[in-house]
């Protein structure tokens, strides 16, 4: 198997190139699970957060901030990682199905695109505060927090650097 290929088959990069996939998860009855982040130093939190994301339903979406993007939330010092190295390591990771990069501060675009089946964010969020959350639950779909592993952040991480 050509595991580079099967990674890079992972991430996209315009939202309309995953038309094709949605329809065939939707027409199989696929739980269509989303989340999104910076994910700029992958750590133990973040596979555990997302393993947790997985385990909610049948294919999970993950929105990743683009550099552009990241600089405006986190400082011109972020991210660590360029896009295409964190959509890797994410789109590498067994439970990950689709990577999809996005240059705005949130998602919500995204979000109303995919119409995911399941929205999912860290416990640091209120559902209702969370992007996309009245998109989900008017089309009958949930909005979910996952708790945080303790001591895991890349905040932390680069402190301790």
């Amino acid at each position: 198997m050509d595991y580079q290929s099967f990674i890079q088959s992972k991430i996209v990069r315009q939202k309309e190139n995953l038309n094709y996939t949605l329809n065939q998860w939707r027409f199989k009855k696929k739980k269509i699970v989303f989340t999104n982040g910076c994910f700029d130093i992958l750590h133990r939190g973040h596979v555990e957060y997302l393993a947790k994301a997985a385990e909610l339903g049948d294919k999970l979406i993950i929105g990743l901030n683009t550099d552009s993007s990241v600089r405006r939330l986190k400082g011109e010092n972020r991210p660590v990682n360029n896009e295409e190295a964190r959509a890797i390591l994410l789109s590498s990771l067994i439970f990950t199905d689709k990577i999809i990069l996005f240059k705005e501060d949130t998602p919500l675009q995204l979000i109303n695109f995919i119409q995911p089946d399941v929205l999912v964010k860290g416990s640091d969020y209120q559902p209702e505060e969370i992007a996309g959350y009245d998109i989900v639950k008017t089309k009958g779909g949930e909005v979910i927090t996952i708790e945080l592993t303790k001591g895991f952040s890349t905040t932390s991480i680069l402190k301790k650097i």
